[in-house]
């Protein structure tokens, strides 16, 4: 009798286990719509444009400030590199404005809309 309990009960768990194995395929077939490879919020792409931004003025001043600790001439070199980095970082600045309105395409294509 404890054994015919024992087979009804695996019966059971083997009918329930099929049960579950088919609802997690349908729930594995269904994909949800894809946000496209690099969704960033308005928020972190500010972020991002304002780093952008200061890094290329950093790196100017650094640059800028070294040469005219080694030339001995102080002010030069750090004017003009300063003005170099917030150029780059407003390129790069624009750059990253652009992608935001570009659709998302395949990944490793970087062709958008």
């Amino acid at each position: 009798m404890a054994e015919d309990d024992h087979d009804a009960t695996r019966a059971r768990d083997a009918e329930r286990l099929r049960a579950l194995e088919t609802r997690l395929g349908k729930k594995a077939g269904e994909k949800p719509p894809s946000r496209g490879e690099e969704h960033f919020s308005q928020a972190n792409m500010a972020w991002r444009m304002v780093t952008e931004l200061v890094a290329g003025l950093a790196l100017g001043f650094g640059i800028g400030f070294g040469l005219d600790y080694l030339t001995g001439l102080r002010p030069v070199f750090m004017v003009v590199f300063v003005l170099l980095g917030l150029a780059a970082g407003i390129r790069t600045m624009m750059r990253t404005a652009n992608e935001i309105g570009k659709a998302p395409g395949r990944p490793g294509d970087d062709k958008g809309e």
